[in-house]
């Protein structure tokens, strides 16, 4: 454990030296393999949160947000870059040149006893089924990869983003008939997931915002949170294992649920047929919906609090 957080320790000090970046889009490369994503610049800004609709009460009251710059992924993270984390026996088998120590002494998921693709395939699909817990710490085996640090969204994040400087219920306004040009839900989806990229993308460039996988965020789930966070940068940061916040909805979701403001949540029934004690702290699988997109930030957190946010403990789920 103490030569493997040394290791960890010298290359956060090692990144931490590079220059600043250009705010411009970029593809991220995978060193060593084929596997590479692309990401898009989101500007500061400020934006209008939640919904004035009293049909849905967690998503009021609508709020102004300040944000700083961040880049998100164009789409939703696929099974060709997560399996990479997933299965160090293949991460070794196709990474030119060997997998560095650091990247190798990183703890991983448990290899699934289920088909985590639930019989929807993977190529240009995005994964599914992790947990956030899973979710961040594939956000630690990438940064150790690339020295970029990425990690999930936050709510507000994710709504401005999804937003792109609209203020109705879509990107793209009201009119719902439009989505199927936009999203991959249940209407259009075949009950699947589909391979990422292939609807519109919003005014910033991003794809699937709305539909194919619901896609994690870094908050606590709190009905009641707009009334009282943060009006910059907010965030929940909660202390309990459910229920976290996912948004934009997937291939089963129905029109009526999908919009910038929509609101979702984890729920301990996504691991139901868990025959483990604990349950696992890496899968749910009956979660075949939930997938994730990276966000990296303009000004990057300090070394510290990289190592925090890394490095925290899975709450236990029996």
């Amino acid at each position: 454990m103490k030569r493997f957080l040394g290791l960890f320790l010298v290359s956060l000090m090692s990144f931490q030296l590079n220059p600043a970046p250009v705010f411009e889009p970029y593809t991220q490369t995978i060193g060593g393999t084929p596997v590479s994503f692309d990401m898009t610049p989101i500007p500061a800004g400020s934006f209008w949160m939640g919904s004035a609709d009293p049909s849905f009460s967690d998503q009021q009251p609508l709020h102004q947000v300040q944000l700083d710059a961040f880049w998100m992924g164009i789409h939703e993270v696929t099974w060709e870059a997560f399996e990479l984390f997933l299965d160090k026996q293949y991460e070794q088998t196709i990474t030119e040149g060997g997998v560095p120590a650091r990247v190798d002494a990183l703890s991983r998921p448990s290899l699934p006893y289920l088909d985590m693709t639930f019989g929807m395939g993977k190529e240009g699909k995005p994964a599914v089924g992790m947990t956030q817990y899973g979710a961040i710490q594939y956000c630690h085996w990438l940064y150790l990869k690339t020295g970029i640090f990425y990690r999930l969204p936050t709510e507000a994040e994710w709504e401005y983003a999804a937003r792109a400087g609209s203020k109705d219920r879509f990107f793209f306004g009201n009119d719902p008939t439009a989505l199927e040009d936009c999203a991959w839900f249940a209407t259009n989806s075949k009950g699947s997931t589909q391979v990422v990229g292939t609807k519109k993308p919003n005014p910033w460039g991003l794809h699937d915002i709305y539909g194919n996988v619901t896609e994690w965020t870094i908050d606590q789930y709190a009905p009641d949170f707009y009334g009282k966070s943060a009006d910059t940068n907010p965030i929940n940061r909660g202390t309990k294992l459910y229920p976290h916040s996912l948004r934009g909805g997937n291939f089963a979701t129905a029109e009526a649920s999908l919009g910038s403001s929509f609101r979702e949540y984890s729920d301990p029934s996504w691991k139901r047929i868990d025959p483990q004690i604990p349950k696992s702290q890496w899968w749910f699988p009956e979660a075949p919906f939930v997938g994730m997109r990276l966000v990296r930030p303009l000004i990057p957190p300090s070394t510290e609090e990289i190592y925090a946010y890394y490095t925290q403990a899975p709450l236990v789920d029996y």
